[in-house]
């Protein structure tokens, strides 16, 4: 009897984006957990999340998105696509491909391009029509990246730990 492979397997970009996904539970932001993963030939290179930098506890800085500046978490919080690029211990990150959970912000996609990514594969985009997400597309086409939406049959991937 001939023994077949089992053929309701995940395709490369359903792994990398559950990976995104996964990744952006390790989040501790109340409002938004954002994931990246980057990836060149089918290998991960690295992954990231939102949080503060290494040192800075999650503890002592805010979370608000409101109120004076350094009352809020944005002069702080690294960007899951920041976060990626900069844990890669590597040599290079060029020609590879990045999945996030949500569209890159204008400073995240200048990351991107100055890192060699060439393709960014996304999931949400939330913040569609804001100056942040058309200065990253302006930024993405002159610098000729790749933008993929991610499209998938699946709603929901459960994975019991």
């Amino acid at each position: 009897m001939e023994i077949k492979k089992r053929e309701n397997y995940i395709s490369w970009d359903e792994y990398f984006m559950g990976i995104a996904q996964l990744a952006a539970f390790r989040s501790k932001d109340p409002n938004s957990q954002v994931g990246a993963c980057i990836v060149k030939d089918n290998k991960i290179l690295s992954v990231g999340y939102n949080g503060f930098p290494y040192g800075c506890s999650d503890d002592d800085y805010p979370w608000s998105r409101e109120g004076g500046f350094l009352e809020t978490k944005y002069p702080f919080v690294v960007h899951s696509e920041l976060n990626a690029i900069l844990n890669y211990r590597g040599e290079s990150l060029e020609d590879s491909k990045i999945y996030v959970t949500l569209f890159p912000c204008n400073e995240c996609a200048k990351a991107i391009i100055q890192s060699g990514i060439k393709e960014v594969v996304y999931f949400n985009n939330k913040y569609e029509g804001t100056p942040a997400v058309e200065a990253s597309k302006k930024m993405f086409n002159s610098a000729k990246i790749k933008l993929t939406k991610y499209e998938t049959k699946e709603k929901e991937l459960i994975i019991k730990i």
